[in-house]
């Protein structure tokens, strides 16, 4: 993967098209959205003043119209195929705690993963869960394309210039990606509330696991139930990792974020674990954190 930069070599990734078992090539493809779909990407608090910036690559279920449902039934759009449960809704009440900044992907992950590499088979995937998406089978190229240009970059572009403005105003961005995850997965049972994936940089993750098993509630997966380490081509790799920004993503179990009450509970104990954690004088430095 190659990367630009004007921020000393360690700037957003160029991607490329995904690779989807790609048919031959077809012209003159109407435009995948539409009047009365929602826009690609949401901005929340643009202006505002801090370095905390939050991105919600799994925010919405949402599929262009011109896609139909993609060839699913309703209920598995509203599984977590197609969406982090509850991660736009934590998402919104952290930004309104902190007056942060917050970008959220305006479609589901199933028309493409914004937090997925280009070259990634599964940035489209054909598969999710055992469950075959038969509107994503066989894509063209210039299918694939239209959907990186309409809906990957604009999401992609909005993160970047969050984080250009956050330096430009002379902070360091800390950069918390926010997720959810099922309870239990293929039958095995995930007894983890949250999780907090990081890969080398210790300056944010370290604090916020030992602030939340502080708390004494809740059973606190350290790269858990995913593995944050030497993972590539994510929003968190993309426009923290490199440039040597603190960073951490959030894992909430998604049972415990389905209704507005555990939204407003998961956002006031992540609130106050973050508070404190937040103005420590190493997160307001540019530090990195080589893999070896």
């Amino acid at each position: 993967m190659t990367s630009s930069s004007s921020d000393g070599g360690h700037g957003p990734a160029a991607h490329t098209r995904p690779v989807t078992a790609p048919a031959p090539a077809r012209g003159g493809l109407p435009p995948l959205l539409g009047p009365d779909d929602p826009p690609p990407v949401t901005v929340l608090h643009p202006d505002a003043r801090g370095a905390l910036l939050l991105v919600c690559d799994h925010a919405s279920r949402a599929i262009p119209q011109s896609l139909g449902n993609l060839g699913l039934p309703e209920e598995q759009l509203g599984r977590h195929i197609a969406y982090d449960i509850g991660a736009a809704a934590l998402t919104r009440r952290l930004a309104e705690r902190f007056s942060a900044t917050a970008v959220l992907s305006g479609y589901s992950r199933l028309v493409i993963d914004p937090n997925r590499d280009l070259e990634d088979p599964t940035a489209i995937p054909v598969i999710s869960d055992g469950v075959v998406i038969p509107g994503n089978r066989a894509l063209d190229a210039a299918a694939q394309a239209q959907r990186v240009e309409t809906l990957f970059r604009p999401y992609q572009e909005a993160v970047a210039r969050e984080v250009a403005r956050v330096r430009a105003g002379g902070q360091v961005p800390i950069l918390l990606s926010v997720h959810s995850f099922t309870p239990e997965m293929r039958g095995v049972p995930r007894p983890w509330h949250i999780g907090v994936l990081w890969d080398r940089d210790p300056r944010l993750p370290i604090p916020l696991l030992n602030a939340l098993r502080a708390d004494g509630r809740w059973r606190v997966g350290d790269n858990e139930p995913y593995s944050g380490r030497d993972t590539t081509g994510g929003t968190v790799e993309t426009h923290a990792t490199p440039a040597g920004y603190p960073n951490a993503l959030l894992e909430v179990r998604q049972d415990l974020i389905d209704d507005d009450a555990g939204v407003a509970l998961w956002a006031q104990v992540l609130g106050d674990a973050l508070e404190h954690l937040l103005t420590a004088p190493d997160l307001a430095t540019i530090h990195h954190y080589p893999r070896v």
